[in-house]
């Protein structure tokens, strides 16, 4: 194996639970690695997690830097890039990845700031890839592809690091694979010494406060979801009700949250949540490059528009030319009476 070119992923973890981002970004980690010939290095922190070490492996890990204090128990930004940082200067890894929430959108710049190397948030894809310097005809083999919407949502960028190591990345959740467990696999873990200065402490947590999610729609089968198209509470009323009868979930784009029908957490796109589901239903939806960047891996797509060259229209399995207020009854009724 290529130890310098091995690929770590931060292992985020609240109350001894590994956050979904985080075994996503291990099966990527697992097929760059692979295409690298190196392995797949995660580093997990916390007070007493060594139970979640095998997990972590199953995922696809093959070492785990293990972190454990009773002052990472809880995330807070300096304690927890003290010892990041300190473990990526070490060890120097070739790739560096963490999930795109507010405890990678906190964590990851510290630490790249700290190691003099770039960063590129909010990922929707990776890959790997040569790159050459027009200016110099110099070609570097193997460059992380870092992939994101840019430019207010209008063009997908694809950003390289060719000079700095490590190269780092935060992704959006549920836009790659988690791959299934495997009980069989082998990995090991590497105890690190936790070493803290007095103004690592300076902020304290004094109480916490946890309020859980009233929807998961990254984990629907089923997701109907509202646009501007969709502009009174009697057509919204419609949409919930065809998630209903296809035991689905409520998504939202952006224009259907501000215009007050739903709220923030059923919002899907770049500054949404990103699913992946069997059905996704776009009812009133145009498709701008923003709503797209958070569904457009779903199953099958079904967009209903009155406008027959709605960008929707260009990645949707089946197409449906009418309004909403139309299309939508008779999509209920249909679906009513087969359940009879």
């Amino acid at each position: 194996m290529n130890r310098e070119r091995n690929v770590w992923v931060f292992i985020e973890q609240e109350d001894h639970h590994i956050a979904d981002a985080s075994l996503e970004l291990l099966g990527k980690g697992a097929e760059i690695a692979g295409r690298l010939g190196s392995e797949v290095w995660a580093v997990l922190c916390g007070d007493q997690v060594n139970e979640l070490v095998e997990s972590v492996i199953q995922h696809g890990a093959d070492v785990v830097l293990l972190a454990e204090h009773p002052e990472l128990e809880m995330y807070r930004t300096l304690p927890y890039s003290r010892v990041v940082t300190g473990l990526a200067g070490k060890w120097k890894p070739y790739i560096f990845l963490m999930g795109a929430t507010p405890v990678g959108r906190d964590l990851a710049p510290r630490v790249a700031s700290a190691l003099k190397v770039g960063l590129t948030a909010d990922c929707t894809d990776l890959q790997i890839g040569d790159y050459t310097v027009k200016k110099d005809n110099r070609t570097y083999k193997d460059l992380l592809y870092q992939i994101r919407p840019a430019f207010g949502g209008n063009i997908i960028a694809t950003i390289v690091n060719p000079q700095t190591r490590p190269q780092m990345a935060t992704v959006r959740e549920g836009v790659m694979h988690k791959l299934e467990p495997d009980p069989g696999r082998k990995g090991r873990v590497e105890r690190v010494a936790v070493n803290f200065e007095p103004g690592d402490f300076a902020l304290q947590v004094l109480s916490h406060e946890k309020r859980q999610p009233t929807v998961r729609l990254k984990d629907a089968p089923v997701i109907v979801a509202a646009g501007a198209g969709v502009d009174s509470p009697e057509e919204f009323a419609l949409v919930q009700e065809l998630a209903n009868v296809l035991g689905g979930e409520v998504g939202a784009s952006r224009a259907a949250v501000d215009a007050g029908l739903i709220s923030h957490e059923h919002q899907i796109g770049q500054t949404g949540s990103t699913v992946r589901p069997r059905l996704y239903i776009a009812a009133g939806i145009s498709g701008a490059i923003q709503h797209r960047a958070g569904m457009d891996q779903s199953n099958k797509i079904i967009a209903i528009n009155t406008d027959p060259n709605a960008p929707i229209f260009q990645i949707a399995h089946y197409k449906i030319v009418g309004d909403v207020a139309e299309v939508l009854p008779l999509l209920i009724k249909s679906l009513r009476e087969k359940a009879k």
